[in-house]
């Protein structure tokens, strides 16, 4: 604990900059693969506490190596994508930003405080190499949200250009009360599985159906049907969800169109399971299809994937002693999640083991009183909403503070 106080008696001097550079990065978001401005400010703060600094890895991808003697390696990540949202918080510094398109862009997902939180902690680690032994690479990943930043830094030789960590480490703000951290060993998210089915019919019009094969109503019975891989096809002991997200067909109300197409997301914990939905989505469509009298076969392609995170239960069991010890009664389990994310694909190809945690971003009092009420969905914005707003104080500070004591589990001497 000397180790922990000494590395984080800084974060006090440290605090009004960590909470400019937030503000700065929620203002300027970017989106996947195009966090340009976002990379290059990383980069300029990495160099400036000392870091050996590589840009460009995997396109915008940022890694700081920071090199204090013999010692563990422990690689912390972050990301720098932001959403294509229009911000709705009401904040001062809320983005006003938008896309070559004039999209507007928001971090509704949290990533520019998982920026300053890493950024704060490699500056107190920086700061106080007295009190630790070792390497730490701060790793920031470009598109995170379209779930291939890591496979693109990993494409790009990230493996040979940074060095072998015993251990990676990230985290995620999420809307439970700001100040808490929380971990949990083994599943902790889920994959996630993108499909689009295109279905095929015969063109009429619409005054004579008879004449042609309808794919809105084969589409709207596949919508209908998939509800039962979750209902009747898979174990109540095995969470599953299957969400239809998207359906189009047709031009106009006069003609039955030749096609429709939907889009499924699917999320899993177990590879049996996964496996065993994406059969039955196959084979449902194929007999709805068949039962239609379509006129071709449907086309499937799985055109997006997400790994499932799995904590190493030792890792864990480390970062979770680590965050009792230091942030006592504030360190609770965390909950399964039916989010997705792609960083295990990092520790995976360095194959070592990794820890996922979350920290609250929820007000305490706001997050109370809708748990009383029973409303934190409807009252409590979480990732992905417009109105996502984490209270700077005491979230940075958490954020910052879980970062550096999680690193310290394995540098410090």
């Amino acid at each position: 604990m000397r180790n922990v106080e000494t590395v984080l008696a800084g974060l006090d001097a440290a605090r009004p900059g960590l909470e400019e550079l937030y503000r700065d990065l929620h203002a300027h978001p970017e989106l996947s693969h195009q966090e340009h401005r976002t990379a290059a400010k990383v980069a300029d703060e990495l160099r400036a506490l000392g870091y050996e600094v590589h840009c460009g890895i995997g396109g915008t991808g940022v890694v700081g190596v920071l090199r204090n003697g013999a010692g563990p390696c422990v690689l912390s990540r972050a990301e720098l994508d932001a959403l294509p949202l229009e911000e709705e918080t009401g904040l001062p510094y809320a983005s006003t930003a938008t896309d070559a398109g004039g999209r507007p862009l928001m971090h509704a997902c949290g990533h520019d405080l998982h920026m300053a939180c890493l950024l704060g902690a490699a500056r107190l680690l920086s700061q106080a190499t007295g009190a630790w032994r070792g390497t730490h690479v701060a790793l920031f990943q470009p598109a995170e949200e379209t779930g291939d930043g890591a496979r693109a830094m990993l494409a790009d030789g990230l493996t040979e250009r940074v060095p072998r960590p015993e251990v990676c480490l990230a985290q995620h703000v999420l809307p439970y009360p700001a100040g808490q951290v929380l971990t949990r060993p083994g599943a902790v998210l889920s994959a996630a599985d993108d499909y689009r089915v295109t279905l095929y019919g015969r063109s009429a019009h619409a005054s004579a159906p008879d004449r042609g094969v309808d794919p809105v109503v084969l589409a709207s019975m596949l919508v209908v049907r998939l509800q039962t891989v979750v209902a009747r096809e898979v174990s109540a002991l095995s969470p599953v969800v299957l969400t239809v997200g998207s359906i189009h067909s047709g031009t106009n109300p006069s003609n039955i169109p030749e096609r429709a197409e939907i889009q499924i997301n699917v999320r899993t914990y177990r590879e049996d399971v996964r496996r065993r939905v994406k059969d039955a989505v196959t084979r449902i469509a194929r007999a709805e299809s068949a039962a239609s009298d379509a006129p071709r076969p449907p086309e499937i392609d799985h055109f997006g994937m997400f790994p499932p995170t799995v904590n190493d239960e030792a890792a864990t069991a480390k970062v979770a002693a680590a965050f009792a010890a230091r942030f006592d009664g504030r360190a609770v389990p965390l909950d399964l999640q039916t989010a997705s994310e792609d960083f295990s694909e990092i520790p995976d190809a360095f194959g070592v083991p990794y820890t996922y945690w979350a920290f609250g971003g929820a007000d305490p009092a706001a997050y109370e009183a809708a748990a009383g009420r029973d409303t934190i969905a409807a009252d409590v914005p979480g990732n992905h909403s417009t109105r996502f707003a984490p209270p700077i104080r005491p979230t940075l500070d958490t954020g910052v503070q879980a970062a550096v004591v999680a690193a310290l589990a394995w540098l410090a001497p």
